[in-house]
This record gives C-alpha cells, sequence and structure tokens, in this order.
C-alpha cells in the first residue's frame, strides 16, 4: 500500500450484511404482490426440432391455471441479448417464445397460475409433438462443414518469418461448457403499473440494458419500462444477460398482471447461459535460451444455439493474449460456430480462463521439453511495466506481472517443492503455476461513461446516486469508502442505492467488463471531490471569508484550522444564506484501460489407482493497484480460487449427441464444496495506476483465470502426463496414464 488512509485499504463488511444474515433481506424469488401469477416455462425437450402441435387442453382445465401463452401469441421481434447499448450491431437471432427450438431448454411458451405448484402440475399435462431437425453438438465438424458465424484474425509481426529456433511445439486443448453455480437461481418478477409502465425486478448486472431490450421486444418507449435491480444472490456472468426480464415483461403485459418467474436448477443449466466452450490450438517458437521467438494461436468457440456473444468473447480472448508476453511475433484466428447446445455468455473472465487454459498448459509443456523451470521461462518472456500493447489497445500501465511471480515464487516456497523428487507410489504431491491477464472496462472499445448526482443533507449525510449493481461483492461499500476518504466522512453516513432506471443517472454498461471500481469508482471519486470543492466555496461564501480560510475534517468544518461546526450545520447554513443545495452532478468517460495480473499456484495431491485428485494449496498473487476494500479483494480472489479449481477438475456441461444434457443437476453437476477447498493465501502488489480511484484497479473476474491450468500445471507435471481435455476428471486421469505406461 502506498499511503495510509483512513477508509481505503481497510476491511468494512458489506453494506446490507445485517439484514442478509437475519433473512430480513427481499430478493426477487421471495416478492410478492395482489394477484400476482406464478409463470413455470415450457422448454424444449428437443435440442433441435419444429413443433408441430402443442396441446394445452388438459392443462388449461387445471384449477388454478390463469392463462398459458405459446410462441403463438408471443412477439416476433428478433434480439440479441448481449446488446447492452443502443446502435450496437449485432445478429438477432433470439425470440421470446419459438415454434422452432434449437437446444434442449429453448423456451416455448408458459403457463401462468396462481401458485408455482399449479404451474408445475399443468407443464406436465401439455402435449408436444415435434418434427425433428438435423442436431449438432460438435463444433469441429461445424467449422469444417463452414458453417462460421464469425471469424477474425489479430497479428503482430510474422510468424512464418522465423526460422531459426531452437524448437516448434503445437497442443491442442479443450475446454467445456460450464455453468455459473450461482446461488440464487434465474428470477424475474414483472408487473404492469399506472401510465402504461411495466416494471421488472430482476437480480441483473446492466439494468440500462435490460430496459433497451425489453423496450425493443415489446415495441414500447424505452421511458415507459422501469427496470429495479433486487437483492442479487450471485451472478459471475450469469446474470449479465436478459434471459427472464423480457419474458415476464411481456406476460405480464399480456395478463396485465403481475408475474414472477422463477427457475430451478436444472432449468437454470439447460435455459440460462455457460460459459463458451473452446478448442484451442497453440503453436510456438523458441529459442535455446528460453526466448519466445514466435507464436501462433487458434481458438474455436462453441456460441452454442443463439449468437449472443460469439464475436465478443472471441475477441476478448485474442486481445489479452497479446497482453502478457513480450513476443514479437504472434497471430491470433478465431472462428465461433453454432451448435445445438446451451447457450453462451458472460462467465467470470469473459474469454480470460480459456485463452489461459490453452497458453498456460503449453508453457509449462514447453519449459518440460527445453528442461528450464517454468517460472524461469516466464520471466524471460513477461511485459515490463508500461509497455505498449502491441496491437494498439491501451497501454498496459503499471503492469507487475514479474513482481506477482517473484513474490509467488517466494512465498510459496517454489524452488524447494518444485524440486523435490516425486515418490513413485500410489499418491503423488505435486506444484504447478500459471500466469493471467484481463482489464477494467471498455476504453477504447465499447462506450464506457456514466452520470452521478451527490448532494449533502442537512444532518451531514450523503446521498450518491447512480446505476449502480451490487452483485454480492461489494460494489455499494467500495463506493461508499471512496466517498468517505474524499469528503472525510463515516461511511454509515452514506447512502447508496442501486439502479433504478426511472430515477438513477445512466449508466452506459453496467456490472461488467471489470469496470466497476475502476470506472464507476474513479466517477464517484470525482464527483466526492467536486463536492467537497463545492462546499469549501459555499460556506466561505455564506461566511464572507477566503476560500483558503475553509477546510473540512472528520465531519466538522473549519476557519483558519478552528473547528466551527459539523456538516450539516455548514450545509443548512448555505441553503439559508445562499439559497441554494450543496449538490453535484458529474458525467464522466472512461479514461484508459490497463491490464491487471494474477499468478496462482497450486499444490495436489493423485491417487494414482482412482485418479482422484485433492487441491491442498493455493496462493494466489495480484497486481491489483491499490485495495479499496481488504476483505473484500481476498474474499473474491478465495471464491475464485473455488471456480478455478472447479473448471480443472469437475464442472463441465455434458452433452450426448443428440443434444441432451447429461448431467442438469448438482446431483450430477460437481462443485467444489467447502471440504475440498485448500487454504488460499492471498498477496496483493499494490503499486498504484494513474487513472483508477486512488490507483486501484480490478480483481473481480481475473482472480479466477490462472487457478486452473496451474491445476493442470501441476497434475502434468506429477504423473508425466498431458490433458488434452477439461475438466482433468478421473476417468481421463487415468486414460492418460495408461497411455503412458
Amino acid at each position: 500500500m502506498n499511503k495510509e488512509y483512513k477508509y481505503i485499504g481497510k476491511t468494512f463488511p458489506i453494506h446490507d450484511v445485517e439484514d442478509k444474515v437475519q433473512g430480513k433481506l427481499v430478493y426477487a424469488g421471495d416478492m410478492n404482490f395482489c394477484g400476482l401469477l406464478h409463470g413455470k416455462l415450457i422448454l424444449s425437450s428437443k435440442a433441435h426440432a419444429k413443433i408441430k402441435s402443442i396441446k394445452v387442453d388438459k392443462a388449461l382445465a387445471l384449477p388454478g391455471v390463469k392463462r398459458i401463452i405459446t410462441f403463438k401469441d408471443s412477439p416476433d421481434v428478433k434480439y440479441n441479448s448481449h446488446v447492452w447499448f443502443a446502435g450496437a450491431n449485432s445478429v438477432n437471432d433470439e425470440l421470446i417464445f419459438t415454434d422452432e427450438p434449437k437446444h434442449v431448454g429453448d423456451r416455448i411458451g408458459a403457463v401462468l397460475a396462481e401458485k408455482k405448484s399449479i404451474a408445475e402440475k399443468a407443464l406436465k399435462l401439455i402435449e408436444i409433438e415435434y418434427e425433428d431437425l438435423p442436431v449438432s453438438v460438435n463444433p469441429m465438424i461445424e467449422r469444417e462443414n463452414g458453417n462460421i458465424v464469425f471469424q477474425k484474425s489479430l497479428k503482430v509481426g510474422d510468424y512464418d518469418s522465423i526460422n531459426e529456433f531452437f524448437m516448434e511445439t503445437e497442443d491442442v486443448i479443450e475446454t467445456p461448457k460450464v455453468h455459473h453455480a450461482a446461488m440464487e437461481p434465474h428470477v424475474a418478477v414483472a408487473a404492469p403499473e399506472k401510465d402504461g409502465v411495466i416494471t421488472v425486478w430482476t437480480p441483473c448486472q446492466v439494468a440500462f440494458q435490460v430496459r433497451l431490450l425489453t423496450a425493443q421486444v415489446l415495441r414500447m418507449p424505452l421511458n415507459k419500462v422501469r427496470i429495479v435491480k433486487s437483492t442479487m444472490g450471485g451472478s459471475f456472468g450469469g446474470k449479465g444477460q436478459p434471459i427472464l426480464e423480457m419474458v415476464a415483461a411481456f406476460l405480464a403485459k399480456e395478463v396485465d398482471l403481475p408475474v414472477k418467474l422463477v427457475l430451478n436448477r436444472q432449468e437454470s443449466i439447460i435455459a440460462s447461459r455457460s460459459r463458451n466452450a473452446t478448442i484451442g490450438t497453440v503453436k510456438t517458437k523458441i529459442a535455446k535460451n528460453g526466448k519466445i521467438l514466435a507464436r501462433k494461436i487458434d481458438m474455436l468457440v462453441d456460441a452454442g444455439a443463439y449468437f449472443t456473444n460469439a464475436d465478443a468473447v472471441a475477441m476478448a480472448m485474442g486481445k489479452k493474449s497479446f497482453r502478457m508476453y513480450n513476443i514479437l511475433n504472434q497471430s491470433y484466428e478465431v472462428a465461433s460456430v453454432l451448435t445445438n447446445g446451451p447457450i453462451g455468455g458472460a462467465c467470470r473472465g469473459y474469454g480470460s480462463p480459456q485463452i489461459h487454459a490453452v497458453t498456460e498448459i503449453h508453457m509449462d509443456r514447453i519449459a518440460r521439453k527445453i528442461g528450464m523451470d517454468p517460472i524461469e521461462l516466464r520471466l524471460k518472456n513477461l511485459i515490463e511495466p508500461f509497455a505498449k500493447d502491441p496491437i494498439g489497445g491501451p497501454s498496459l500501465g503499471n503492469a507487475r506481472i514479474k513482481d506477482c511471480v517473484n513474490i509467488g515464487k517466494k512465498e510459496f516456497d517454489w524452488d524447494k517443492r518444485r524440486n523435490t523428487e516425486i515418490e513413485n507410489g500410489r499418491y503423488v504431491k505435486s506444484v504447478g503455476m500459471a500466469c493471467a491477464t484481463h482489464g477494467n472496462g471498455y476504453y477504447n472499445g465499447f462506450q464506457d461513461y456514466l452520470s452521478l448526482y451527490i448532494r449533502l443533507n442537512e444532518d451531514g449525510t450523503i446521498f450518491l446516486n447512480g446505476g449502480f449493481h451490487d452483485q454480492g461483492c461489494g460494489t455499494i461499500t467500495t463506493m461508499a469508502q471512496i466517498i468517505a476518504e474524499v469528503m472525510e466522512v463515516p461511511i454509515e453516513n452514506i447512502y447508496i442505492p442501486e439502479v433504478d432506471t426511472s430515477v438513477s443517472p445512466f449508466d452506459s454498461a453496467g456490472t461488467q467488463a471489470s469496470r466497476v471500481t475502476y470506472v464507476c469508482g474513479k466517477a464517484s471519486y470525482e464527483i466526492a471531490l467536486k463536492l467537497k470543492e463545492n462546499f469549501i466555496e459555499s460556506f466561505a461564501k455564506a461566511r464572507s471569508i477566503s476560500v483558503d480560510q475553509v477546510s473540512i475534517s472528520e465531519g466538522y468544518l473549519f476557519i483558519n484550522n478552528k473547528k466551527v461546526c459539523e456538516y450539516g450545520y455548514g450545509a443548512t447554513e448555505i441553503q439559508n444564506k445562499l439559497n441554494i443545495d450543496v449538490s453535484e452532478t458529474h458525467k464522466y468517460q472512461s479514461k484508459s484501460n490497463p491490464a491487471v495480473y494474477a499468478v496462482n499456484f497450486a499444490e495436489v495431491e493423485i491417487d494414482k489407482l482412482t485418479g482422484l485428485v485433492k487441491v491442498t494449496d493455493a496462493l494466489a498473487v495480484h497486481d491489483i493497484g491499490q485495495a479499496i476494500n481488504r476483505g473484500f479483494v481476498e474474499g473474491q480472489i478465495q471464491g475464485a480460487i473455488q471456480m478455478g479449481i472447479g473448471y480443472a477438475l469437475s464442472e463441465e456441461i455434458e452433452i450426448d449427441g443428440k443434444g441432451n444434457i447429461k448431467n442438469d443437476t448438482f446431483a450430477k453437476y460437481h462443485v467444489v464444496n467447502i471440504p475440498d477447498m485448500p487454504k488460499v493465501r492471498v498477496f496483493l502488489v499494490e503499486e498504484a495506476d494513474e487513472i483508477g480511484p486512488f490507483g486501484a484497479k480490478s480483481v473481480g473476474e481475473i482472480s479466477t483465470c490462472a487457478m486452473a491450468p496451474a491445476v493442470i500445471n501441476a497434475i502434468e507435471h506429477g504423473l508425466g502426463i498431458e490433458i488434452k481435455k477439461f475438466p482433468a476428471t478421473p476417468e481421463r486421469i487415468l486414460k492418460a496414464l495408461r497411455e503412458i505406461n
């Protein structure tokens, strides 16, 4: 930490912790209204088909069923749920309800009933006759057949121009679709209100995006659609795209009554979004001293049944592949294809987990082939602070990736643990590491701006209004710490509501792209400075003294360093004498997008008889600029390690040849539980960024990107095998062992 602050860098509890632990918070799923109808979606049991007939008579006859609405009654407006700003170029191929489902779980219609249990019973009485259509779940076949919906290349230098090299090596690695596994399933509540307004309550990440798409689909004016962000029980990107919101709004408008839609776990797995599966090929030319002379990356992205983010995630992976290693000759080729599987979408890291899985495992294999320690190989090739992005993106900023590696090497006792001879028994202990990079918003890429309003109240409290979305990770408290540090008031004196599009200032991008602390936090910092300056100038004017005579500290106004009154008294005096209040508005545009970096270390214990792997130790070192709330940062990283271990060892949405999901419940989709978690140690490199608030950079997504390849690298080092497909399940480990014996 570069400076001693009162609020910045300290740990404060999340703003709603007391209500959460007492069960007082109302989530969207808890909401109730007079006349509320419970909705259940009619989801396709076929991966690709045409609906020949749908019989609902038996379901409609069930007492308590009020309405069954299908594709026959729904809007024919196609949209793309990935779009978050007006005027964006997109492939619009989604519908509220469809008569040609393209994946198991595609929406056909909905049942509305007085009770959820009645709606569930009615679903079982609906008879659907399908005409089967061709099903494709293999992205390789789709690419070979030329069914590519997006392709792009990025390049610096020329791979083929390098003719003198010590070794050329190539690897192909597959990563799977995964489920976000947030505790709160997908939910939306919608209600018609006066003046023709439709209000939707949703635990979403981008409320203004939900408003935009809802208005588009329902052909309504934007000012007649109101989106209220409700308390969220986790997202990790899964609630980053509107899924139920437009559906709930349509149903509520259709029946002129409030409607609640809640997905169960099975429905969330098959009918929401997933991390895009990829097949990555990386080819590298290396000098004898370990310097990477040239690298060629080819990525195939499985977008799933609809286009959504097929282009965006493909390009996000590519841009990140140029921002960590100093490689003068590198190319990136990517193609995205549609399949009849779960739809791709944002999932913590947005392409970073996939691209780093491929490239970081490849790095370890290079080290093994040339007889070099993996850390030494990386240190020879990692970028330096303030390096330029070779493909023309924003400056990498104060990049401290080498610091992270060196600190981790020491704290993990890498040299001793890595060089300890591996025992040739049933159980093997081994260590591995990996690096990762990510960003801080959309600067120089997409719209990234917001507006804020702040007011110093008559009692000395502060009100900040903006398009804030708290995912449970502490956004509101983080913003309050920033305001508190600038204005020198206790955090509990600051109130910040979450976004309500009818009253909140506009925010272009909400909670995505790891922009909240870096972009929204800097906006909050700047408006707090404006409020402070306004307060001092106005008080000086009210007292007819010079500005230089006035200062503020610890909730008090000072004249010539003598305490004269509390903030509230000063604000009231300004109102009475000057006929104005102490408030400010502020428009902020993102100014940069430096890279953030992480290095993860893992120790694993492998049972060679069963193929089971347990991660027994984990260390994460992060280049974070400055921690705003230290406890939140550590919590983000610890939770992300859990997700990374699951990505490496157990999490995979399994799809058979007919497009059926084989593991659509937690009984078969295995996340890492608390007993299987190692102790996670966290070290922070706090070398301030010049733009971020108090020097802070992002941590939410980068924290999950390096753990999976670190675990795989540990397994491969310990067993001398190569894992070609994630996750490294016992079956795949035993198969790899058989192949080398």
